[in-house]
């Protein structure tokens, strides 16, 4: 059997044994994912407090026509969700990427040598770097963007940033949970050394992950206009 076909071999006994295991006590891994996850989505959310504290009373582009600022529709709904699914995508790659370089690629080195051999050796540090800084660039653009639209919003419609985010927090927390949830999941598995059970784990958290963004959409669209109105009255719909 040639490397490539024994690293797939060793992939899927690996995926199915830790699906099997994990079935027979989902709370013992799904806690550590969400304590993480909650950690990470908490982490960000009080950063873009921050940014948003500090460019307070800017003014710039904003929109309060659309979800959450206004009730929406089925199109916003698919336009919510779509969105969220890329990012999840992106964090379930990075996910996937570490199972590659972190249990495909040192097996298929034991039966190479030479320049190839040193290749697939070096290549675990190089992958998980390039999909650390993606990630870290990834995060803190969003922070930054996000960050300057809730300082835009609350000068635009004279309301306090805080409470405003506090009024979005009903949806913003759980959908950042639930996108964090591959990437907890691939810091638990690199703290433990555990690369082989990476693709479950992608498969798992994708599969918790999606109802999640699907139920924080229809908040989004549905439920916090009203819950920013009944905070703000009618302020957010007058600008």
């Amino acid at each position: 059997m040639d490397a490539s076909a024994y690293a797939l071999v060793h992939g899927v006994r690996s995926t199915r044994g830790a699906l099997a295991s994990w079935r027979a006590r989902p709370s013992i891994v799904l806690r550590p994912w969400f304590a993480g996850s909650l950690a990470v989505a908490s982490l960000l959310l009080l950063t873009i407090w921050v940014v948003a504290v500090v460019k307070s009373g800017t003014h710039g582009p904003v929109s309060l026509t659309r979800p959450p600022f206004v009730v929406g529709g089925p199109a916003d709904v698919a336009r919510i969700v779509g969105h969220n699914l890329l990012v999840l995508a992106l964090h379930a790659m990075a996910c996937v990427a570490g199972f590659i370089a972190g249990s495909s690629l040192p097996l298929q080195a034991e039966q190479h040598t030479g320049f190839v051999r040193v290749l697939h050796e070096r290549g675990k540090p190089i992958a998980i770097g390039f999909v650390m800084c993606a990630i870290t660039f990834s995060l803190s653009w969003q922070t930054y963007a996000l960050g300057t639209a809730l300082a835009h919003v609350s000068a635009s419609a004279h309301v306090s940033t805080t409470v405003l985010l506090l009024g979005l927090l009903p949806h913003a927390l759980p959908e950042l949970v639930a996108l964090f949830l591959p990437l907890s999941a691939w810091m638990v598995a690199s703290r433990r050394k555990e690369w082989d059970r990476l693709l479950a784990a992608t498969f798992v958290t994708v599969g918790v992950a999606v109802p999640m963004l699907l139920l924080t959409g229809l908040w989004e669209v549905f439920v916090a206009p009203h819950v920013l109105t009944a905070i703000f009255g009618h302020a957010l719909k007058t600008h």
